[in-house]
């Protein structure tokens, strides 16, 4: 997910960890080259998004102790890393971008953990994990729906699935899935959706929402805009929901609509 919202025109919200060099018109790049361009730089960037993202799911998470745990879209292992940590029994992560998946692997805790796949067609037997977690990355799928009916075939009744993403609002109001590398500003290619519509996706999946949570910068992000040198984004940054989480509990076989 991108980094800081900076003042261009467009909006969009770029990596931190660019240099001073003259802004440009970001390129639209498909979702596989913008992950494989991001891919070794993604890990080092501040990035208050993701603070904000952590600092709240990790409270919603419940005890994982046994628990067949799936990062979906899982990056470069961020969140698989702390699920582990936090006891699952078992944990993997999937990911279509090779070059995400080679920053992930070279981590020893989640080593031998990762596929790569497509979320639309999993490689897993049905029925198999208690929990689900997708980070910052529906906003890159096209087809939701079949998705969402991919994650009940794998998950077990009764199974908890996480979601967070850029909200809505701060799309609509310019922000953007983006970095800057070396060769120009990049904005990789997003599929916007209301929280509504993410809400009757999985409820058409059979999946009950029972948080649907917009989330604020506040004072815990102030010091990572202020180490990119963008502090004075801090306080409009701070009137848009920046982040949205929901959480969704898989209805029991025989009960879904």
């Amino acid at each position: 997910m991108s980094q800081i919202p900076t003042a261009s025109q467009s909006g969009d919200i770029r990596s931190s960890s660019c240099s001073a060099a003259p802004r440009s018109v970001p390129s639209y790049v498909s979702v596989v080259e913008g992950y494989e361009r991001w891919a070794p730089s993604y890990d080092e960037a501040p990035n208050p998004l993701l603070h904000l993202e952590e600092s709240k799911l990790t409270a919603l998470l419940p005890d994982l102790s046994g628990k067949h745990v799936l990062d979906l879209a899982c990056g470069t292992g961020r969140w698989l890393e702390k699920l582990l940590a936090r006891g699952a029994g078992v944990g993997i992560g999937v990911d279509l971008s090779t070059a995400m998946l080679r920053v992930a692997g070279e981590k020893p805790a989640i080593a031998g953990r990762l596929a790569q796949a497509d979320c639309l067609a999993l490689p897993f037997r049905p029925e198999v994990f208690g929990l689900v977690l997708c980070s910052f990355a529906l906003g890159h799928i096209h087809d939701l729906g079949a998705m969402v009916s991919e994650l009940a075939r794998v998950t077990r009744s009764g199974a908890e699935v996480f979601v967070s993403d850029l909200h809505p609002e701060a799309y609509a109001r310019g922000w953007r899935t983006g970095f800057r590398d070396t060769s120009s500003a990049v904005q990789i290619e997003v599929f916007p959706r209301t929280a509504e519509e993410l809400i009757r996706a999985f409820h058409s999946g059979g999946f009950e929402c029972l948080t649907n949570l917009p989330l604020c910068f506040g004072e815990s992000e102030k010091s990572i805009f202020a180490r990119a040198g963008k502090i004075h984004l801090f306080t409009p940054a701070c009137q848009v929901p920046a982040v949205v989480v929901c959480h969704f509990r898989r209805a029991p076989t025989g009960t879904r609509t």
